[in-house]
């Protein structure tokens, strides 16, 4: 991998103090950070077409997309879209924080949206959806096979059933500041480096933003260590793996790192937590999507140039980091409107290249024939801001290094309680803090990990 060398463009000492940063963070990047905040919003499509009468309404949920940009051209999608298919699709959007309680809602009712938008694999609503397989076979027809990430974000081998459709992913790259990293002659291209330089970082001003709180980044970039060190919930056969060596291992890392870079607020991070970190000008280094880079570049910050994205860095066994979000839609089994359900979601795959160059390169295809990777590096190739290059290291990201939740399983239902409970922040900071040995903390959590595990099995969904 050749990585880009661009000029940089200002430095944290460039006249703002890092007060001011903060205001400017949190006035230009309300909308992206505090996600439970938002109001919202529906997009309605027009009750009726010029010389012809609608054939009904579809009605969708899903978040307010963390790009406006993306909601612009969504909207302008679906209206396009209801036009041809004499539908009237009304698209309802709500915080992201809002989603799973509105989604345990709709489904204990049996009454709702016909779309569910779900940005981590549902399998736990699999009695409650339809089985998805026609939609998939329908957008292979058109654009070629299914990719692995969104297969198996998607599909129960031990029910043979889709419980949705994986529309789109988001990679979690490695966001870091180059000028604090180059300027003690270091980078964050394995995880031993991460460590031999975060006390000289801390000493700076700029520790690193590992957090170990129960939210989801701090689940999401934990959980990708783990894999980088050979460690994982479960195996290929989704059976629980955690109990291992390379888990004990991992995890006496992560409380190494923590006592040499990091300080007591990564244990009360929140879901803004380390975008706000990142943005204030404080930190060197956090494992999230590019919303807190695409921020920095909205509002001119001194520093945005000096942000740079590399993969996670390599492990003593790999280099993979789990997805920031997986774009799930599913259909309820008590949708009014499930013929035009399945067409909207098929046709949305299709022409999820047009998703991806909307969102600013957040989000990629589940389906890799709807953008060829040489197209997408063209895509990122044309993106201006500096280093010269930089998204098309987060193409990279997305295409090679990223993997689905339960790697290198499935996406099943209790690899997904796991991770909704957040076991693997909670593991770890018992370490960190002293309140457990890290072989105690990991047969703690593999003991959980059986009990969800036998209850998933009763009910035989793994």
């Amino acid at each position: 991998m050749t990585w880009p060398h661009g000029s940089r463009h200002g430095s944290a000492g460039s006249g703002l103090t890092r007060a001011a940063l903060l205001r400017r963070a949190a006035l230009g990047g309300a909308a992206v950070l505090a996600g439970g905040s938002v109001v919202p919003r529906s997009f309605a499509g027009p009750l009726r077409y010029a010389r012809r009468s609608l054939a009904g309404t579809l009605s969708i949920v899903q978040w307010e997309h963390v790009v406006p940009a993306y909601d612009a051209w969504l909207d302008d999608w679906a209206a396009r879209w209801g036009e041809r298919n004499d539908v009237a699709v009304e698209i309802d959007r709500v915080p992201y924080t809002r989603l799973p309680a509105l989604a345990a809602a709709e489904a204990k009712a049996g009454k709702g949206h016909d779309v569910f938008g779900f940005l981590s694999p549902p399998a736990a609503y699999e009695d409650a959806v339809l089985d998805h397989a026609d939609v998939v076979s329908e957008v292979e027809r058109a654009v070629g096979r299914y990719g692995a990430l969104g297969r198996r974000s998607t599909y129960n081998p031990t029910t043979d059933a889709y419980f949705g459709v994986a529309t789109g992913f988001v990679p979690s790259p490695t966001l870091w500041r180059h000028d604090l990293w180059e300027s003690i002659g270091e980078s964050p291209a394995t995880w031993d480096h991460v460590r031999a330089a975060a006390p000289r970082l801390r000493e700076l001003g700029h520790p690193i933003g590992l957090g170990q709180s129960g939210e989801l980044d701090s689940n999401l970039a934990l959980t990708s260590l783990l894999m980088c060190f050979g460690s994982s919930l479960q195996s290929d056969a989704n059976v629980p793996a955690i109990q291992s060596p390379a888990t004990v291992e991992a995890v006496r890392f992560v409380a190494d790192l923590w006592q040499r870079g990091q300080d007591r607020r990564v244990f009360s991070w929140n879901p803004a937590s380390n975008n706000q970190f990142l943005l204030s000008g404080e930190g060197s280094l956090v494992m999230n999507a590019i919303s807190a880079v695409r921020t920095a570049e909205t509002l001119g910050l001194p520093f945005a140039d000096d942000l740079w994205i590399w993969p996670v860095p390599a492990g003593p066994v790999a280099r993979v980091a789990l997805g920031q979000y997986t774009h799930v839609y599913s259909v309820w089994k008590f949708a009014k409107n499930p013929e035009a359900a399945e067409r909207f979601i098929a046709d949305l795959c299709i022409d999820s290249r047009q998703a991806t160059e909307a969102s600013g390169l957040f989000s990629y295809p589940t389906f890799p024939g709807a953008a060829a990777a040489e197209d997408l590096y063209a895509l990122a190739a044309t993106d201006p801001h500096q280093p010269k290059g930089k998204y098309s290291i987060l193409t990279t990201v997305a295409l090679r290094h990223t993997r689905n939740a339960g790697w290198p399983g499935t996406a099943n239902a209790a690899v997904m309680e796991a991770l909704d409970r957040n076991l693997v922040p909670s593991m770890v900071a018992r370490v960190s803090l002293g309140k457990a040995t890290a072989e105690e903390s990991v047969a703690m959590t593999a003991w959980e990990l059986r009990r969800i595990w036998r209850r998933w099995r009763a009910a035989g969904k793994v």
